[in-house]
């Protein structure tokens, strides 16, 4: 995947940002930003997936010899499917992305601009996928979602396959000095932290970091599965966190997060909010969705009990911590 990726027009490391005043503020060693807020051109991480598995996607109907273009299909909250209508786009092939409410006009409109055609869902994010699951279900098209259940896995899986560039730029990045003691990552579905759990569980030397999910209140999936053993679908409701708006933990990501996450918080709107302005002041561009993970940590390391979630963590004075920043401000 690393070698796809940096094939591409217009690849290079997303920065891997350190903010002393973070650290100051959280009593930790060093705190790092790996700043998605431009990926090949897009504003989030989810170009990684959504090229790496449009390339799949299309080399193996090249192998099985199937005819015409084809038109891929999805469900997204904004990114997703605003980088599989690029993908698209820049193969010569169509797209349809079914977005859910609450995604903004500018979101859609960037979607739009690809190419895409768009079809609005007046229902949340999971009836959106259900949806663009039925319009695929026809010879040429195909549905390249970023969520799996039973009997749709390859292509998701692919996704998260793509993911795992970005985990290995902050290798590279923290080569010489001391690896991440905590890894956070914002959680929807559950397939980027499919990925950070695979890259940072499979390693054979070194500590493991803890890793910490973080989530919108109103659609805290995860945390909810994680709490009664077992996947759970959970209401959601409106949140300024829209890529993470989501019901239901990815089937495939499930296993992984059930036996790889360290941690798990929820935080409400407007803690994210304040840490996206926050990261603003100090030089990163970061959306709600990209910000909550400096919510979550903070959440987890400051007001009543942190000294025993501090220490459950294994974290201290001299603690390394990546924050991942998955998207850039929005489009205003």
């Amino acid at each position: 995947m690393r070698a796809f990726h940096s094939a591409l027009p217009g690849y290079a490391p997303t920065p891997l940002t350190e903010l002393p005043p973070l650290a100051a503020e959280l009593a930790v060693g060093r705190v790092l930003v790996k700043d998605e807020s431009s990926r090949l051109g897009l504003p989030a991480f989810k170009a990684l997936g959504a090229f790496w598995a449009v390339h799949r996607v299309l080399a193996e109907r090249e192998r099985d010899r199937e005819p015409g273009s084809v038109t891929l299909v999805t469900a997204s909250d904004g990114n997703h499917g605003r980088a599989v209508a690029r993908a698209a786009r820049l193969a010569g092939q169509g797209a349809h992305v079914f977005v859910p409410r609450g995604v903004s006009a500018p979101a859609v409109a960037a979607i739009a601009a690809e190419g895409a055609r768009v079809t609005e869902v007046t229902g949340p994010y999971d009836e959106a996928v259900r949806l663009a699951a039925e319009a695929a279900d026809g010879p040429g098209s195909i549905l390249v979602q970023d969520t799996a259940w039973p009997g749709y896995e390859e292509i998701p899986g692919w996704i998260v396959e793509g993911y795992a560039t970005l985990c290995a730029e902050i290798d590279e990045q923290l080569a010489g000095t001391a690896g991440p003691d905590l890894v956070c990552v914002p959680v929807g579905v559950g397939s980027l932290a499919q990925a950070v759990v695979t890259h940072y569980r499979s390693r054979s030397a070194g500590r493991a970091p803890a890793l910490l999910s973080v989530e919108p209140e109103t659609a805290a999936c995860v945390a909810a599965s994680l709490a009664a053993g077992t996947p759970v679908s959970v209401t959601t409701g409106e949140t300024v966190m829209a890529g993470l708006n989501c019901g239901t933990p990815s089937s495939l990501a499930w296993p992984y997060l059930y036996g790889g996450l360290d941690a798990a918080v929820a935080v409400p709107d407007a803690a994210s909010v304040r840490a996206a302005a926050d990261l603003a002041d100090l030089g990163v561009s970061s959306g709600p969705c990209g910000a909550a993970s400096l919510a979550g940590l903070r959440a987890v390391l400051t007001g009543a009990g942190a000294e025993e979630r501090r220490a459950a963590l294994g974290l201290d004075a001299a603690s390394v911590v990546v924050l991942l920043s998955t998207e850039g401000a929005p489009a205003r």
